[in-house]
């Protein structure tokens, strides 16, 4: 199987929760479909849905949660 990564569109702050007292969006070994959120990343207090662009599974973060990423940056990694 070929990985692909979920790339952030935008540089800022990766959260793999939508707020700290709830569980991840997704974590290793979860299926996900187009369209599903992983992630957010948040700019200026602003935060943006990070949705996957392919089918897969989730086999890592390279990134820890509240780190900063850069746009480009690899954020989730499916197989």
């Amino acid at each position: 199987m070929a990985r692909h990564d979920i790339k952030s569109p935008i540089p800022g702050s990766f959260y793999r929760k939508p707020a700290p007292t709830e569980p991840p969006f997704v974590d290793v070994g979860d299926a996900v479909a187009v369209g599903d959120v992983v992630a957010l990343v948040e700019v200026m207090k602003s935060f943006h849905e990070i949705k996957s662009d392919a089918n897969g599974t989730v086999s890592g973060f390279p990134v820890e949660d509240g780190d900063p990423v850069t746009a480009g940056m690899t954020i989730v990694e499916l197989v």
